[in-house]
């Protein structure tokens, strides 16, 4: 081993001494003095190539390194522009009925399903320099094979797999575990990841040894969209899902909750009882926001008591912004920011929130002053108002027509009384006639005589109607109720109504009592409320009381003070008691039966009765005071409507991962020149640090702040541009690297594993290791890493080949591929790649609990494992490619 480690490390090194190997003659090493570097598709070869001292050697190898490392740089930050756009359209949403909660409902959701999005746009963002390396690197060889592009491909799916997942584990903080949550989706992608590499090998060095025909190429490219359409058919749990075996269970909100794996679909019983209907997962997801927009919000009210509820809810969104479920392409974007001095998005979340808050709330103003009311064209009349309320011994009232609309000319409309309850002649009198509007008059009265009598009754109520108008048309209402109330009784006393649904916000309700069927006396009414669902203290003030009902006073009030909770969600009940009625000391004035006066009677104190010939006390305790039929008023709080429609638009827009797109090429200078601080506090100045790494990136953030802003052409147009741009810089990265290698003595494929896949996907770690701290799962961090390595070989390389192969037939000649390194290459990948995926699964176990994380000696054995893996691969390619040890 120690001879093996010595000859890897002599490839690296400045003499370019032949090694003694019989499987080196053939490789066309030289003398250290003469380099055989061709120009490159745009970068030429650095000349002279004869009789180059061993010092200038050295001097471009530093030269032609530190170019690389600039170059990572650049094709990182066009990168992140390319998945602003490719985030702005996968971003895009759409409103879609559900139903929930036995209601329809409309919700905004994502147009791209989430498993797509990340198997296409976005693994095609973070593996577009590797892609694109491979099928420039054929086109610029006149479409021969070359070993930079598929050892890059190779080599950046090693890294990925065993170096970024070691890093995601130990990064954990102790004692803490992250799951992947879609495990059918991961489990899919993972076999296909591992499959495209068994694939790779068995094209190049079984059916068709060393030659790739058009049919191979084409069906690894077809690989792609087969790895798409069943990864979305595992997401979706379409076709054999529904014969996998499932159970059922009851979750403690008494919902019956479909169970396969590790994951859990809820399910509603429909009325029957006896079938499932699953409810919308984009509905279970977007209430797990609300609710924890709704949990946030409560405890900065706490937190923060001082502050007014705007200020409360954007820190709520700014949370929510914070703590939400970002995409690969936000982690991605947001490591390469903080990599080239450029900062965070704390501050850009904050103006964002702020911004959306107030559009939310303009919004909701703007729907609440958008009801308008249907008034007809032109001149017309109505009463107002269209309810009177008069004692039985009024006498006479005077009911009100007003006029609207044109008030030029003259217009005549007609009236008349119509009976209810009440009757013509023994409790009012009937009245018909006509109003006469003069030009510019805008209301008319006329009177209505109510008839007394002696007798205990009922209130009743007629109807005045107006028709025939002349000259105007009639606006509602045209017609008016009165009500008659008897002055002979004390009266009856209830509640208007027996149900009341209140919002939580209301403050203060005042529960209507009223007095009807006579209003003589002073009367008071006790009161008490009673717990139901909704309990005092916590939904509600505890009333208890009495109401006091002056003589002819027929309404009174009760004061309720609903609790505010902020609720999203909220269904409570409590109820409200009137007790017996109690006539207080007055005189209560009647008609005794055969008599021709009237006495009066001081009964209030009901044991003042007794007192009383027998004949009056019984015409006494016809007056007295009663309870009526409603005396008992349910009250049902429910969650406030503009809070609820507030939690609804904010959460909508609570994504924190549209941040990353930008509006103006404006906004994209001025973030390209100003320097902003690494830390998480955006108030922090930008450290020294800081300004050397803006100043280090400036040249490549001003060249690629001309790319078009992402909201142009729904994103589109910068996606174009962008992925032109990483062509172009990886061509000349493709260039560099190889005459990197070639100067140093370094093999392609040695290149490629070692150097250009690390370089490659150093913002990707970054990324991956602040996903698997701040998600609550490991999908964004480990997920997407099978998916990635699957999509590097049926586009990179399946794009390659298939048209290098085309070119090939079409001269009739064969598209030759040696095997050599890139088949044991892949060979060694396929078999640790196994053994990785198995570890992750196994890592599932309750005794750890998910693939990341877990307790500290696991976690440390889990990531060295990891990283033990990449270094035995990169040590067994290196020495397989300069034949230190027999291949294929």
């Amino acid at each position: 081993m120690r001879h093996a480690l010595a000859a890897l490390a002599a490839c690296c090194v400045v003499a370019r001494a032949e090694l003694p190997s019989a499987r080196l003659a053939p490789r066309n090493y030289t003398p250290q003095h003469v380099l055989q570097c061709s120009d490159g598709l745009v970068l030429p070869a650095w000349r002279p190539r004869e009789d180059v001292p061993t010092m200038d050697i050295a001097l471009r190898g530093m030269v032609y390194f530190f170019a690389l490392l600039y170059l990572f740089i650049g094709v990182s930050i066009v990168s992140d522009r390319f998945m602003a756009a490719i985030e702005v359209i996968t971003s895009r949403e759409k409103e879609v009925r559900v139903r929930r909660n036995g209601s329809e409902q409309i919700v905004v959701v994502r147009v791209w399903n989430e498993t797509v999005a990340n198997l296409t746009l976005m693994a095609l963002g973070s593996s577009a320099p590797e892609i694109l390396l491979s099928v420039i690197e054929i086109a610029g060889k006149n479409f021969e094979a070359g070993e930079l592009g598929p050892g890059t491909i190779v080599g950046s799916a090693a890294y990925n797999l065993f170096v970024i997942i070691a890093i995601c584990v130990i990064v954990i903080p102790d004692g803490e575990v992250r799951k992947i949550k879609h495990l059918r989706v991961f489990l899919v992608t993972a076999t296909w990841s591992v499959f495209a590499y068994v694939w790779l090998y068995l094209i190049l060095a079984v059916i068709s040894p060393s030659e790739v025909e058009v049919w191979e190429g084409a069906v690894t490219f077809l690989f792609f969209p087969a790895t798409v359409i069943t990864a979305y058919i595992a997401d979706r749990r379409l076709l054999v899902y529904k014969y996998l075996k499932k159970g059922y269970r009851v979750n403690e909100r008494g919902v019956i909750v479909e169970t396969e794996g590790d994951g859990s679909v809820e399910m509603a019983l429909k009325p029957s009882g006896d079938e499932f209907a699953i409810d919308d997962e984009e509905g279970r997801e977007l209430e797990k926001s609300r609710k924890e927009y709704v949990s946030v919000l409560r405890d900065l009210r706490r937190q923060h008591p001082e502050e007014d509820l705007e200020t409360v809810e954007r820190m709520a969104l700014e949370t929510l912004m914070s703590r939400g479920p970002k995409s690969r392409a936000f982690y991605r974007v947001a490591a390469t920011r903080k990599m080239t001095g450029g900062g965070d998005f704390s501050r850009k979340i904050s103006e964002r929130a702020q911004s959306d808050l107030s559009e939310v709330k303009a919004e909701l103003q703007r729907r609440e002053s958008s009801s308008p009311s249907i008034e007809p064209r032109g001149p017309n009349v109505r009463f107002d108002p269209d309810h009177y309320t008069v004692m039985e011994n009024c006498g006479s009232f005077e009911v009100r027509v007003i006029r609207a609309g044109d008030l030029n000319g003259e217009i005549t409309v007609q009236y008349t009384t119509e009976d209810g309850t009440a009757e013509a002649g023994s409790d009012y009198v009937a009245t018909n006639g006509s109003l006469v509007f003069r030009h510019g008059e805008t209301e008319k009265t006329f009177s209505v005589q109510v008839i007394d009598d002696d007798v205990f009754e009922e209130d009743e109520h007629f109807y005045v109607r107006l028709s025939s108008p002349k000259g105007a048309s009639l606006a509602s209402p045209s017609t008016a109720t009165v009500v008659i109330l008897d002055d002979d009784h004390s009266g009856v006393f209830s509640f208007a109504q027996r149900d009341y649904e209140l919002t939580e916000s209301v403050g203060t309700f005042d529960l209507r009592v009223v007095r009807t069927a006579g209003a003589r006396g002073k009367v008071r009414v006790p009161y008490w409320t009673e717990d139901g669902t909704a309990k005092s203290g916590s939904q509600y003030e505890i009333a208890d009381g009495h109401i006091i009902f002056e003589n002819n006073e027929t309404e009174k009030f009760i004061p309720l003070h609903i609790i505010e909770e902020d609720s999203y969600e909220k269904d409570v009940l409590f109820y409200v008691n009137l007790g017996e009625p109690e006539l207080l000391g007055e005189i209560f004035e009647t008609f005794l039966p055969d008599a021709s006066a009237m006495v009066s009677v001081q009964f209030s104190p009901v044991n003042h009765l007794a007192t009383l010939p027998e004949e009056e006390a019984v015409v006494a305790m016809m007056g007295l005071p009663r309870a009526g039929e409603i005396t008992r008023a349910q009250l049902r709080i429910k969650e406030s409507k503009e809070f609820k429609n507030t939690v609804d638009k904010l959460v909508q827009r609570a994504n924190a991962s549209i941040i990353i797109g930008t509006s103006s090429w404006k906004e994209q200078f001025t973030e390209a020149l100003t320097a902003s601080s690494g830390s998480d506090n955006p108030d922090e100045p930008p450290s020294c640090f800081d300004y050397v790494l803006h100043v280090v990136t400036l040249f490549w953030k001003i060249i690629f702040a001309f790319v078009p802003p992402t909201d142009i052409g729904g994103g589109y147009v910068c996606f174009v541009v962008s992925i032109i741009c990483i062509g172009l810089v990886t061509a000349v990265i493709g260039d560099v690297a190889s005459h990197f290698g070639c100067t140093l003595g370094i093999r392609d494929s040695v290149t490629a594993i070692v150097f250009v896949a690390l370089g490659t996907s150093i913002p990707d770690t970054f990324a991956s290791k602040v996903a698997a701290i701040q998600d609550k799962y490991a999908d964004a961090s480990v997920g997407n890493v099978t998916g990635s390595n699957a999509v590097n070989v049926f586009l990179g390389i399946g794009v390659a080949w298939t048209v290098a192969a085309i070119v090939h037939w079409s001269r009739n000649e064969k598209f030759l591929v040696d095997p050599g390194n890139l088949a044991f290459s892949v060979t060694m990948y396929c078999s640790e790649a196994a053994f990785a995926v198995l570890v992750l699964v196994l890592r599932r176990r309750k005794s750890i609990g998910g693939e990341l994380g877990g307790p500290r000696c696991i976690k440390i054995i889990t990531s060295m494992f990891f990283f033990s893996l990449w270094l035995l691969y990169l040590t067994m390619s290196s020495l397989e490619a300069y034949g230190v040890i027999e291949g294929f």
